[in-house]
């Protein structure tokens, strides 16, 4: 026969100490103990011209950087199409970076 917790000759009662509670009725909460910041009641809001200036720099620089090492930019293959194309999508991630 299985017995469940607390069941048995030396099982003692497990009650919990009885707890006043406050007049109110409410029970306050505990402090957490972390500092939560409140919410701002002006939301700052990104022009439209944000996100798409940072998706025109991801893909442009992308668009660079395939077309160079596919020969297909005049000049042939060169390490200044690479740097303008890292610089783009460098200048992509930093405009994600403003976005709200």
């Amino acid at each position: 026969m299985a017995r469940g917790r607390g069941s048995g000759r030396g099982a003692k009662a497990a009650k919990a100490p009885a707890k006043a509670k406050a007049k109110s009725g409410r029970a306050t909460p505990k402090p957490v103990g972390r500092y939560t910041p409140p919410v701002p009641k002006d939301k700052k809001v990104s022009p439209p011209w944000v996100p798409a200036l940072m998706f025109t720099c991801l893909l442009l620089g992308m668009v660079i950087i395939i077309s160079n090492y596919l020969n297909v930019l005049p000049g042939g293959t060169k390490n200044a199409y690479l740097f303008v194309g890292l610089g783009l999508i460098t200048a992509g991630f930093v405009t994600a970076t403003q976005y709200r």
